[in-house]
């Protein structure tokens, strides 16, 4: 437990410390925020606000996730192919997303990375994932990071081969890197709920990890069949205080955004941790707000090309309140309350899956 409330704290501490840090770099180089035209009015007013600011998060996290390994009294943390694998997915987006946010500043345009070459960084990083995460059996449970059957709250009976998992991987960590970037259009409001779902993952992961299948007094009727889950646990935490930390610089008025390094990082992340915590379908439920901000965006393309309207004021949805007259903190607080409520709804149904094994 140490290890985790230590991991929380580094990742808080460095980015609440060394974001001002950041915001002082990027805008003495120039590294700010290039604004859509087509989008609302009041966010020109947000142009060359400095940007990247999800190489704080990264590097916070890493850091978090590292110095909660080193054998301080009381703790007992090892690495593992599990968190090295998140840790993997992590680092190998935001490098995608530092490209991207780069040739927007430097080509100062609005697109940086074109659709194709996005993608193709998104494929690589996933499939290597996806291969990996098959491997490393442990010598306890003798099972990889990952399962090739489909999770709710824990494994079922559906199976895919390993090619098919392998393209599960890839579509999983671009869908939910995706859309955690489409989310990413008001201040702190990416992060605040990305802050929300890391919380949720460290629970879970420190609650597989109280109840896995390994340990002597687990029911073996009602355990789970995790690889890593408390070196899980930890690295969810150092995201999380990352978050929080980055949220207290992001909230409106945001004085720097974390752009797509950090969007695509963290959406990425939640995708590879719900593939070794066995929970893929429960991320739906947890990142509900992701999801519906990118059905917003599929709807809206859908209806205009095929029926030529809109069914919203503009897309992602966070857009069409800001049109409706709603001003921007109260889409973000609304925004968060909704984000908040999925995550207690799926830590719900979690606990209830728990309960629903247990012997009355």
């Amino acid at each position: 437990m140490r290890a985790v409330l230590l991991a929380a704290m580094v990742g808080l501490t460095i980015t609440l410390v060394g974001t001002p840090l950041a915001i002082r770099f990027f805008r003495g180089r120039g590294y700010g925020q290039l604004i859509r035209d087509d989008g609302p009015d009041s966010h020109q007013t947000k142009r060359g606000t400095p940007t990247m600011g999800g190489t704080v998060i990264i590097a916070a996290a890493v850091a978090g996730y590292l110095i909660a390994h080193i054998p301080f009294p009381g703790t007992n943390a090892r690495f593992t192919p599990s968190g090295l694998l998140v840790l993997f997915v992590m680092v190998g987006l935001g490098i995608v997303g530092f490209l991207d946010d780069f040739i927007k500043i430097r080509m100062q345009r609005s697109l940086g990375l074109n659709k194709t070459a996005k993608l193709v960084g998104q494929l690589v990083i996933a499939v290597a994932f996806g291969v990996l995460a098959l491997q490393f059996k442990g010598t306890k449970l003798g099972i990889s990071p990952a399962s090739v059957n489909l999770s709710f709250v824990r494994d079922t009976t559906i199976a895919m081969s390993s090619l098919g998992f392998v393209a599960w991987a890839y579509l999983m960590i671009s869908a939910t890197s995706n859309g955690v970037n489409l989310t990413d259009g008001l201040d702190g409001l990416a992060s605040g709920t990305a802050a929300m779902a890391y919380a949720a993952y460290t629970v879970i992961a420190f609650w597989q990890n109280g109840n896995g299948c390994a340990r002597a007094l687990a029911d073996p009727n009602n355990c789970y069949l995790v690889r890593d889950p408390f070196d899980l646990a930890i690295l969810c935490a150092a995201a999380m205080g990352a978050c929080f930390g980055f949220l207290w610089w992001s909230a409106a008025p945001a004085k720097i955004f974390m752009g797509d390094t950090g969007s695509l990082a963290i959406g990425g992340s939640l995708a590879a941790i719900a593939m070794v915590t066995k929970t893929e379908l429960l991320l739906l439920v947890i990142g509900g707000l992701f999801v519906v901000e990118t059905l917003s965006v599929i709807i809206q393309v859908i209806a205009f090309r095929g029926f030529k309207r809109r069914v919203f004021n503009m897309a992602p949805m966070h857009h069409h309140f800001e049109l409706a007259g709603w001003p921007e903190i109260t889409v973000i607080v609304r925004f968060w309350i909704v984000a908040g409520l999925a995550v207690a709804f799926g830590l719900g149904l979690f606990y209830a899956d728990w309960l629903s094994g247990v012997p009355q």
